[in-house]
């Protein structure tokens, strides 16, 4: 008899989701989906409102990564307002960009503050309980909770790396959460000489940044180690198949505040290069009735083939290389493990999760020794002349690429506003993967697992979807799973 098994909702994600996986007579899968049921409509409730307030409203969308919806919306207002990039060739940061080069190199200490404390979240509180434990180990031990009592030394490294790479968004955007920095034209705020000091050196409540280097380095060699013991495991989970796409500078190389478009395959060949404000002629969106998310694609490659991967791994895949010595060699070795290939296994991701830890760490002790955060020449005032009425901004969301577009009337009030979020561009792959664990670990099997339910939801966490950014709810997200016959009976049942 067939049968279906429902997940609802997923756990440990950001946003309600729930996986459906349709069993035939012999238990085989036939099919399964990660549904997104919930819908918020931002969108929608932006219109009416002055341009200006787009960045402040829009990035309330989420809780965790409003940074990069911050500066997705800052970026499409300078646009708007005739003072962006004069072209989308990644600047040195002075010679392109029509902003200053202190208001950019603001931007995106920022940014990458987000990107270091987004990230070991996500990876040390998300995915390394598994690491450490496995998959199969007792839900009240493969948790944030029981890492703590398994390893309580690195749960307190890693609270002071997430505290510091937040305290360090505080002092850039002027707030905790939903910053107020960034404005059209440039920012309002410079970073003085003792508020630098205080992340570079320590002081009695965060330690220094030769500290976070450490810290993140720790992240990549625990996942050597764990990669070491269970390279099948690894190596073998969740092979789904994706066009990997991300924003490139003139090198080929990662740049997650600008740049051009770059989309490549498996072997590494440019399928497609763009300037991000021809994308909406380049991508289509598809829709399904059973999800509130949709699914975009390259056009001249339809659905099938022109899906498209984003965020960490895709960014290690398309990058060629880094200007940090550390993740240099990071870099070097991913690209080594995969031949010079793109990697399609699903758990490679928390290998480029935590290349990019470590990244960012660098990026960031970079610009805290430049001077120029100091300068006071931080805007450039819009002239009326310049006024587009449309704007278009793309930033690498910890996640992936973010787009956010803009149109405002003569008055200033937007009309419409359209965002493409990471967790859309990966809601196909993300569907693959979903099929391709159910097949391997549920396929011919008629008993519920723990385990098996598990190995489904950890193919999942490793995009670190955001589905609340992705409907445009959060709240208590239990897991009940049901079997269910062909004619509807409940066969098992279990909840956690």
């Amino acid at each position: 008899m067939s049968r279906k098994i429902v997940i609802d909702p997923v756990t440990r994600i950001e946003g309600h989701g729930k996986v459906v996986i349709d069993l035939d007579d012999d238990n085989k899968v036939v099919d399964a989906k990660l549904l997104v049921v919930e819908f918020r409509g931002f969108e929608k409730f932006i219109q009416g409102h002055p341009y200006w307030e787009a960045p402040m409203l829009l990035q309330r969308i989420c809780g965790i990564c409003f940074v990069s919806h911050h500066l997705c919306g800052a970026k499409a207002l300078d646009d708007m307002v005739g003072v962006g990039f004069s072209s989308v060739q990644t600047p040195s940061l002075s010679s392109h960009s029509q902003i200053t080069s202190a208001a950019e190199k603001m931007r995106r200490l920022g940014h990458y503050a987000q990107q270091l404390q987004s990230h070991a979240t996500a990876y040390f509180y998300l995915m390394v309980p598994e690491m450490l434990m496995g998959v199969d180990a007792a839900p009240e031990q493969r948790n944030a909770l029981g890492l703590a009592v398994a390893d309580p030394a690195l749960v307190r490294r890693v609270m002071m790396l997430r505290k510091w790479g937040q305290e360090l968004i505080t002092a850039v955007f002027g707030k905790r959460m939903h910053g107020i920095s960034s404005i059209p034209g440039g920012v309002n705020a410079n970073l003085p000489v003792e508020v630098r000091d205080r992340f570079i050196h320590g002081d009695s409540t965060i330690p220094g940044m030769n500290q976070m280097l450490a810290y993140a380095m720790e992240g990549l060699e625990l996942f050597y180690a764990f990669h070491e013991k269970n390279r099948s495991m690894v190596d073998g989970f969740g092979i789904v198949s994706a066009l990997d796409m991300c924003l490139v500078d003139d090198n080929g190389d990662v740049d997650y505040y600008h740049g051009k478009m770059r989309v490549i395959d498996h072997d590494k060949n440019i399928v497609r290069e763009l300037d991000y404000h021809d994308y909406l002629g380049h991508f289509s969106e598809a829709t399904e009735a059973w999800s509130y998310m949709k699914f975009p694609f390259l056009k001249e490659l339809g659905r099938e083939h022109g899906s498209v991967r984003v965020g960490p791994l895709a960014r290690v895949n398309v990058t060629r290389s880094y200007s940090t010595p550390l993740a240099q060699q990071a870099l070097e070795k991913f690209h080594a493990y995969n031949k010079g290939k793109s990697s399609n296994k699903t758990l490679h991701t928390n290998w480029a999760r935590a290349i990019e830890i470590l990244h960012s760490a660098e990026l960031i002790a970079g610009l805290l020794a430049d001077p120029d955060l100091q300068s006071d020449n931080l805007l450039v005032t819009p002239s009326e002349s310049l006024w587009t009425g449309e704007g278009i901004g793309v930033v690498e969301a910890p996640r992936g690429t973010l787009l956010h577009h803009y149109k405002a009337n003569k008055e200033g009030n937007i009309t419409s506003a359209n965002l493409i979020v990471a967790t859309t561009q990966n809601n196909q792959v993300i569907n693959r993967t979903v099929r391709s664990v159910a097949e391997e670990y549920l396929g011919g099997r008629a008993e519920i697992t723990e385990g098996m339910m598990n190995a489904i939801e950890v193919g999942i966490r490793a995009y670190d979807p955001c589905l609340s950014c992705a409907t445009h709810a959060l709240g208590e997200m239990p897991l009940h799973v049901t079997l269910i016959d062909s004619k509807g009976n409940t066969v098992d049942e279990r909840r956690k």
